[in-house]
């Protein structure tokens, strides 16, 4: 115990923000003016910190085993550097692919899937209306300028999206994880499409539904609570985005998710895939115990693919990868903005948790979300994981199409048309 005391101590000196624990005798390690105090009420969580296992710290703060004082912010900067090494770091061979490829194929049947997705966007509505901005975009928003607010932000990420589809009036528009609402809305008032969105989210597909019937849009936008592998192909879509949606299929449903992709778009039509992806080749998920803080209370069955990965089931589906962009700094930049928000109003969000939530409790879903957000906040800001957007075509095969000979799709080849 006292060989751990020490390792513990020598390692609060070298952070970068001042930590003091609270051990569970009672006394006090570390400074005693800090930034972030830790109360621990049984030694093996101190075990767990002194091992550099943060998300199991996570764990044990949302369980109650552990008080935690002090700023998010000043949290993360100190969990960034307790890390023993990186949290990305190769753990491959074929045994463990394997596994991970069963793993996945028993977390993502049709029914599986419905239930994690409804454990995460069911908490309550009124809950992420506390720190999302007023569009509820809950995805990467796109600081076209330094000085934007996260709504204005997230409105251009939604142009952003809109402008790479090319989207014109009258088009077939299919929003796949569609969430509540802000992308198919945005797509439907400002360019005029057909707009279809799908989610497995029950709350979410009355929200939308209330905005349609409020907006008059009835008859061009629609939303459906519905499984993309349950999608009629018989109709083809001109344009398709997938925004925040892929991570939750798994790894092994990619070539499934992106060969339904093929089918439901038109020959020469767009798809823009959006969304999270690994910060190393081979992880499907953060070490240290933070994928699996992710996967308990937030996520379950969330998967990860580095980006090569994604790009290779993209082209193995007969989807042409036309631009790729990573927003990973973005992201980071987004989730602050939510932490900093929620950070703000703390106990309306534990008193809305209680009175509109779920049946899971409120105070555990509350201090899981504040480390959710930070912690995911920290992870884009160090590269451990990235945000992709991944411009595609369903080649037509007509090497005549448009201006551009051999373009095959309505694609440019060139990124001007995306900021006139």
């Amino acid at each position: 115990m006292d060989a751990m005391l020490r390792k513990i101590d020598s390692r609060l000196d070298a952070l970068p923000v001042s930590v003091a624990l609270v051990l569970p005798d009672g006394s006090r390690a570390g400074r005693a003016a800090a930034d972030v105090v830790l109360t621990f009420r049984d030694w093996g969580s101190l075990a767990v910190l002194a091992a550099g296992q943060i998300g199991k710290l996570g764990e044990d703060i949302v369980e109650g085993r552990v008080q935690l004082d002090g700023r998010m912010r000043d949290l993360m900067a100190a969990a960034a550097q307790l890390l023993p090494g990186s949290p990305v770091s190769s753990d491959t061979n074929w045994w463990s692919d394997m596994l991970r490829r069963a793993r996945s194929i028993a977390l993502h049947s049709p029914q599986k899937d419905a239930e994690q997705i409804q454990f995460h966007y069911d908490v309550s509505d009124d809950f992420y209306a506390l720190w999302l901005d007023p569009r509820r975009v809950y995805s990467c928003a796109y600081f076209r300028e330094p000085g934007m607010s996260l709504a204005q932000a997230q409105e251009a990420k939604l142009d952003h999206i809109c402008r790479k589809l090319m989207l014109r009036p009258g088009e077939r528009f299919l929003d796949i994880g569609a969430g509540w609402g802000g992308l198919l809305m945005w797509a439907a008032e400002h360019y005029g499409v057909d707009a279809t969105g799908i989610t497995l989210s029950k709350n979410q597909h009355a929200h939308v539904q209330r905005l349609i019937a409020a907006k008059g849009l009835q008859g061009r936008v629609r939303m459906q609570l519905l499984d993309y592998r349950e999608l009629d192909e018989a109709r083809g879509f001109d344009k398709i985005a997938s925004v925040g949606m892929f991570e939750h299929v798994g790894r092994a449903n990619m070539q499934l998710y992106f060969g339904k992709i093929q089918r439901l778009l038109k020959p020469g039509g767009l798809v823009m895939n959006h969304g999270i992806t690994a910060g190393g080749v081979n992880t499907s998920q953060l070490g240290a115990g933070m994928g699996d803080f992710i996967g308990k209370y937030i996520f379950p069955g969330g998967e990860l693919l580095h980006v090569s990965h994604v790009l290779r089931e993209m082209s193995m589906a007969n989807l042409e990868m036309l631009d790729t962009e990573n927003l990973r700094p973005h992201y980071a930049r987004t989730l602050w903005a939510w932490s900093d928000a929620l950070e703000e109003q703390l106990p309306e969000a534990q008193h809305v948790l209680e009175t509109t939530g779920s049946a899971r409790d409120a105070g555990k879903v509350l201090r899981a979300y504040r480390l959710y957000l930070a912690g995911c906040a920290m992870s884009f800001e160090q590269g451990w994981i990235a945000l992709h957007q991944m411009l595609a075509a369903r080649p037509d095969g007509h090497l005549e199409t448009g201006s551009l000979r051999g373009a095959q799709s309505t694609y440019p080849f060139n990124r001007e048309y995306i900021y006139r």
